[in-house]
């Protein structure tokens, strides 16, 4: 009963955070709330006994978070800061809307073309031991991620690189 209490107050602490992280206009009103569904995500894995994926969860994703904050106060300027931005225009939400519409039946079409909801319901027999897991993490063979993980994080670095640049060329 305990852990269904928990389960209720983590959903609607990561659900309604995760509205007022889209939905506020101020950037670091939103960075704060990304780290309140973070924080949530992390204690559903600790309510799972998944105590290594909890502590993963907070050690990345917090620091993910708080760079987030400091690319914010660099690369945003200040009127943006303080909130004092333009409105947003009905045009562009409606457009917005009817994007996020489309790209939600193009991923359900998918999902149910491969089959995946079946394959995602069954449930495996045997418990896959941590050190199975951190294998496949940290390898470099067949189906195991180190590599796509590094190509990724050097893509991001300078994804980060060029934004620094473009925010902070100088007008002639």
């Amino acid at each position: 009963m305990a852990n269904y209490v928990m389960f209720i107050i983590l959903a609607v602490v990561i659900l309604g955070s995760a509205v007022l992280c889209v939905t506020t206009k101020r950037i670091m009103r939103a960075a704060t709330f990304l780290l309140f569904v973070l924080f949530g995500v992390a204690g559903l894995y600790f309510l799972l006994d998944y105590t290594f994926l909890g502590a993963a969860q907070i050690s990345v994703y917090a620091g993910g978070v708080t760079m987030l904050y400091v690319f914010a106060i660099q690369l945003v300027g200040r009127r943006s800061l303080q909130g004092l931005m333009e409105r947003m225009k009905v045009s562009r939400v409606a457009a917005g809307a009817i994007l996020s519409l489309v790209g939600l039946l193009v991923v359900c079409a998918v999902l149910m073309k491969n089959q995946f909801m079946y394959a995602a319901c069954q449930v495996a027999d045997v418990e896959v031991p941590m050190s199975t897991i951190g294998k496949a993490l940290v390898g470099a063979d067949k189906y195991q991620y180190v590599l796509p993980f590094e190509l990724i994080s050097v893509f991001l670095l300078a994804c980060i690189i060029g934004g620094l640049a473009i925010a902070r060329k100088e007008e002639k």
